[in-house]
């Protein structure tokens, strides 16, 4: 029997230097989706797959982040006098009870691993989930919530997976694994950032992990890899001998790489036309602008 995931780590330490100069003084997570937040989305999936506890991995300059889930006072009070429940119910959303966040600071750049690792000592010796804000994935069934039944199921480590076109394959975590026509797949092995003529195939790892504890002991001897980076890949690896390995899950869903401008832009397209009271005046708006672009 597994132990269940309850804590979750959000790396959100990154300087978010493909958006400035917006990044200059909103931290990347921050930035809106229609009306939300990244961080947002990110936290509502983790509570949706039971996660109580939530860690972020933070840096200079985040202070808005860890204000957005704390009250507002001033801002409650005004929407309160104007007797707009619906509203209240928003905010009340955003909140997190006292003590279910903690923060800790990644005071260097280090990679992915590294942010990973400086939240070991409050995981513990339980599993754990780490959500990447950047990766938005739009699902009927959250993904982490599709990733904590299968690891419920399979246990070890556990990473979602999507296959990618072959000249992206290099910007991604890239596995081998037993049979790739299975949904949960065994992993055999796992190569950071390869050459598309070096990669074993193009199903790439995207940001979403459910990991045992000795991952955080391999994180603390390891060292640089790809990019000069301590990778979280690595670790994961050499967990693929153990005894109980690593899966991969082909969720379901779609995922978008709110990391890039492009799929930012492509991300606020579907989520708006997915909004019951958007769709209609947006989906005329970019009718409209296709005919217009096109001569049609």
């Amino acid at each position: 029997m597994t132990n269940k995931v309850t804590k979750a780590i959000f790396p959100v330490a990154g300087l978010g230097t493909r958006f400035l100069p917006a990044t200059k003084s909103v931290p990347k997570e921050i930035m809106t989706l229609v009306d939300r937040p990244l961080i947002q989305y990110a936290i509502d999936e983790a509570r949706a797959a039971g996660i109580t506890e939530f860690i972020f991995v933070t840096s200079r300059g985040k202070s808005a982040l860890e204000d957005y889930f704390d009250r507002a006072p001033e801002l409650e009070a005004a929407v309160q006098a104007k007797n707009k429940p619906e509203l209240m119910d928003i905010l009340d959303h955003t909140n997190m009870e006292s003590g279910a966040i903690a923060y800790i600071r990644q005071h260097r750049p280090m990679g992915l691993g590294h942010a990973v690792w400086c939240a070991r000592r409050l995981i513990g010796d339980e599993p754990f989930a780490v959500i990447l804000p950047d990766d938005v994935i739009a699902a009927e069934k959250p993904c982490l919530q599709q990733m904590v039944e299968a690891y419920a199921e399979r246990g070890g480590c556990m990473v979602a997976t999507m296959e990618v076109p072959d000249d992206k394959v290099s910007a991604y975590g890239i596995l081998d694994v037993e049979d790739p026509a299975e949904t949960v797949l065994r992993v055999r092995g796992m190569v950071e950032k390869p050459q598309a003529k070096d990669a074993p195939s193009n199903l790439a790892v995207i940001g979403r992990y459910i990991l045992t504890p000795s991952v955080l002991d391999t994180l603390d001897g390891l060292g640089q890899g790809a990019g000069g980076e301590i990778q979280l890949t690595d670790a994961i690896a050499a967990e693929i001998d153990g005894s109980s390995g690593v899966s991969a899950l082909k969720f379901e869903g779609q995922r978008y790489d709110c990391g890039s401008k492009a799929g930012f832009l492509q991300a606020t397209v579907a989520f708006g036309l997915s909004r019951p009271d958007l769709n209609g005046e947006f989906a005329d708006y970019l009718t409209e602008l296709v005919a217009a672009r096109t001569g049609g």
